[in-house]
C-alpha cells in the first residue's frame, strides 16, 4: 500500500510543496487529512525507510505499519465520547495513550512523534518547522503472536496464555480501588443497558426486537434483584481503572506479554470491575471459537488475587458486554463511509445472539 521512493526529479518536490501549501497572501495553509495520509504512506517519510508501508484505517485513526514500527494518526473527528477535532486535543490524547498503555506493556509504546511542516511546505516526522499534528509511535509486535490469531489458528494452550493472564491479574491487584457509591455504580450499568437497547432498537437497523427486549429486560432485572452482589464488589474495593477494551486482538503472547490498545479517550469507560473485563475477554474468545481461553485468564486472575467473582456476576457482565458490542457494531451503519454495512449488521446480530440472559 506504500509507494516506492521517488525517482529522478524528486529534488523539485519541496518547491512544488511550497507553491501548493501557501494561500494568496503567502500564509502557510494547514495540511488536511488527505495530505498527511499521502505523506505517511510513503516509505521515504520515515527515519529508516521500509520497503513498503501497510495502512489500516479505523473510525478514529489511520495506522501506518513499517517493518519494525507503528505510527498512529488520529482523525479530526468528534463523537459523543471523544473529541479529536483540534490538533491540541489529538496531542493530549496521544500522550494519554502512551501513558496508559505503558501500564501493561514493556518497550512497546515509544512516545509521541510530531508531524511538522517546514518553511518550504514539506511535511516531516520530528522535522523543523510548525507542528501540524502528532502521532503515537509504537514498536511493531509479531502478528502471529496475537491472541486472536493464535485462537483462530488453533495454536493455543493454557501454558502459553498463563504469563499474560498473570500480568493482567497483577495489574488489577496493584490498581487503586475507585471510590464510588454502590448505587451510582449499579445505576451507571443500568443506564448503559437502556442506551444500548434504545440504539439497537432503531427501526432502520432491522434487528430482532423481541430478542433485544428480552436480553435488556433480563439485565435490568438482574441489576435490581441482585443489588447486594454489586454492592459487595464496590465495598470490597473491586472497582478499579482498568484497560477498557480487553479483546484478544489486544493481547500479544510475547515475553514479557504485551496488552495494548486500552481505551484511552474516556476514563469513565475504564472504571470497572475486573470481573467485567474478564467476562468481556471470555465472550470474545468464545466468539472466535475457544471459550476455554477466557477460563484460563479468569483462573490466572483468581490465583494471583484470591478473588473469585460469583458465576452469576460473570454471566451478567458477559451478557452486558455482548449487548454493548452489538451496539458498537451497528453504530458503523450511521457512518456513510462504512465499507460493507452488511458485515456490521451480521456482527450485531451475532453479538445479540451471544447476549444470553444473565
Amino acid at each position: 500500500m506504500g509507494s516506492r521512493p521517488p525517482g529522478p526529479g524528486a529534488e523539485r518536490a519541496p518547491e512544488q510543496g511550497f507553491a501548493s501549501c501557501r494561500d494568496e497572501r503567502g500564509a502557510m495553509i494547514e495540511p488536511g487529512v488527505d495530505e498527511k495520509v499521502a505523506f505517511l504512506r510513503r516509505p521515504e517519510s520515515y527515519p529508516e525507510p521500509p520497503l513498503r508501508v501497510e495502512v489500516i484505517e479505523t473510525h478514529m485513526s489511520w495506522v501506518f505499519l513499517t517493518d519494525r514500527d507503528v505510527y498512529k494518526l488520529k482523525k479530526p473527528v468528534r463523537y459523543d465520547s471523544l473529541d479529536f477535532s483540534e490538533p491540541e486535543l489529538r496531542r493530549v490524547d496521544c500522550a494519554e495513550e502512551i501513558r496508559l498503555n505503558r501500564r501493561l506493556t514493556s518497550d512497546v509504546y515509544l512516545g509521541v512523534v510530531v508531524l511538522t511542516r517546514g518553511r518550504t511546505g514539506a511535511l516531516a516526522l520530528d522535522g523543523p518547522g510548525k507542528a501540524v499534528d502528532w502521532l503515537v509511535h509504537m514498536r511493531r509486535l509479531p502478528a502471529d503472536r496475537m491472541l486472536d490469531r493464535r485462537i483462530l489458528a488453533g495454536r493455543i494452550d493454557e501454558a502459553s496464555v498463563r504469563p499474560a493472564a498473570l500480568r493482567l491479574a497483577g495489574f488489577y491487584a496493584d490498581a487503586a480501588p475507585i471510590a464510588i457509591e454502590p448505587e451510582r455504580y449499579r445505576e451507571d450499568l443500568a443506564d448503559g443497558v437502556r442506551h444500548d437497547e434504545r440504539t439497537l432498537g432503531r427501526p432502520e437497523f432491522d434487528l430482532p426486537l423481541a430478542r433485544l427486549a428480552a436480553v435488556a429486560g433480563d439485565q435490568l432485572d438482574f441489576l435490581a434483584k441482585h443489588s447486594a452482589l454489586f454492592e459487595r464488589r464496590v465495598l470490597a474495593g473491586r472497582i478499579v481503572e482498568g484497560h477498557g477494551d480487553l479483546r484478544p486482538e489486544h493481547i500479544c503472547l510475547v515475553s514479557p506479554p504485551a496488552i495494548i490498545d486500552c481505551l484511552e479517550f474516556s476514563r469513565a469507560l475504564r472504571i470497572l470491575d475486573p470481573a467485567d473485563e474478564l467476562a468481556f475477554l471470555s465472550l470474545e474468545c468464545e466468539r472466535l471459537g475457544n471459550p476455554a481461553v477466557g477460563h484460563w485468564f479468569l483462573q490466572g486472575y483468581t490465583d494471583r488475587t484470591g478473588d473469585r467473582p460469583p458465576e452469576p456476576l460473570l454471566a451478567f457482565h458477559r451478557s452486558y458486554r455482548a449487548l454493548r458490542r452489538a451496539r458498537i457494531a451497528i453504530w458503523h451503519l450511521t457512518d456513510p463511509n462504512t465499507r460493507d454495512p452488511s458485515h456490521w449488521r451480521r456482527r450485531a446480530r451475532e453479538y445479540l445472539a451471544l447476549a444470553s440472559p444473565a
